[in-house]
């Protein structure tokens, strides 16, 4: 497939940028002209994306760098999230709805379900002392495609 347009962006691991983060992906995304619902779910799973490097990869340190490129092929947009930090140990468990290595911390353990549930597909791979790399897909249904 050719690709129709590439962003690529990359930023401290703050917990103030992860708004920064959800809202340039929204945008580039926009000129597909996603449904409110299609772009909402976009917009959530970066959010969750970039807080578990944030919280899980750096531990909440400022100073490592995330990652964030998209693509759009046609009607689909690729979004990846990555990061250099801790990488996860036990990427299976990782995946299971509720669990968290952070309790102390309140977090429910649904970032990734929820990635895989608002995304056509999802793909993690993680390097532990290396970092994480999520690689998701969505088709939008353009609502131009709606109305015609």
């Amino acid at each position: 497939m050719k690709v129709n347009n590439y962003m690529a962006l990359q930023f401290m691991s703050k917990s103030e940028n992860e708004a920064f983060a959800r809202i340039t992906v929204a945008a580039f995304v926009s000129q597909l002209d996603p449904q409110v619902n299609e772009l909402t779910d976009i917009k959530t799973v970066v959010s969750e994306a970039v807080t578990n490097s944030i919280i899980h990869g750096y531990e909440n340190k400022p100073d490592g760098m995330i990652s964030i490129t998209a693509k759009i092929e046609e009607d689909t947009v690729y979004i990846t999230v990555e990061d250099e930090g801790l990488g996860i140990e036990n990427l299976d468990e990782a995946m299971q709805p509720l669990f968290t290595s952070k309790p102390e911390l309140e977090r429910s353990g649904m970032g990734f379900t929820i990635m895989e549930n608002f995304m056509d597909e999802v793909e993690i791979n993680s390097i532990l002392g290396k970092g994480t790399k999520v690689t998701m897909m969505k088709r939008i249904e353009s609502k131009k495609a709606l109305y015609n």
